[in-house]
C-alpha cells in the first residue's frame, strides 16, 4: 500500500521555486530518492499560480516515510522552508490495491 503525500509550497517572489531549485543543487532530491521506500519525489510548477510548487512524494508504506521523517534529512529540508518562508497546503493519499479498473482504461492513451 503505497503513500503519496502531494506538498503545496507557497511563498512569495519566488521562493518556492527558489526552494525546490536549491533542494535539487545541494543533492538533498538526489539522496530521498535513494532512500529505502521511496517511490517518487518530484516538483511541478502550476500554470496559474507563479508562487505554487507541488511535491509529489511517495513511499512504499508508512514505515517508510516514517523512517524519512526521522532521519536528518528532514533538519535539512525544515531549514531550506524556513529560509523561504513558505507554508504548506498538503493532501495525502493511500493506493488503491486493485489498480485502475478496465472502465477506466480506455480514456488512457499509451
Amino acid at each position: 500500500m503505497a503513500i503519496t503525500v502531494n506538498i503545496y509550497y507557497s511563498g512569495a517572489n519566488g521562493n518556492a521555486r527558489k526552494f525546490a531549485e536549491e533542494m535539487v543543487s545541494n543533492g538533498i532530491v538526489a539522496d530521498i530518492r535513494a532512500e529505502n521506500g521511496n517511490l517518487k519525489y518530484e516538483y511541478f510548477f502550476p500554470l496559474d499560480n507563479e508562487e505554487t510548487v507541488l511535491l509529489i512524494d511517495s513511499w512504499k508504506d508508512q514505515n517508510s516515510l516514517d523512517i524519512h521523517h526521522a532521519s536528518p534529512m528532514m533538519s535539512k529540508i525544515i531549514a531550506l522552508r524556513e529560509k523561504y518562508d513558505l507554508h504548506m497546503r498538503v493532501e495525502r493519499y493511500v493506493s488503491d490495491e486493485a489498480g485502475i479498473p478496465e472502465t477506466d482504461k480506455s480514456f488512457i492513451k499509451k
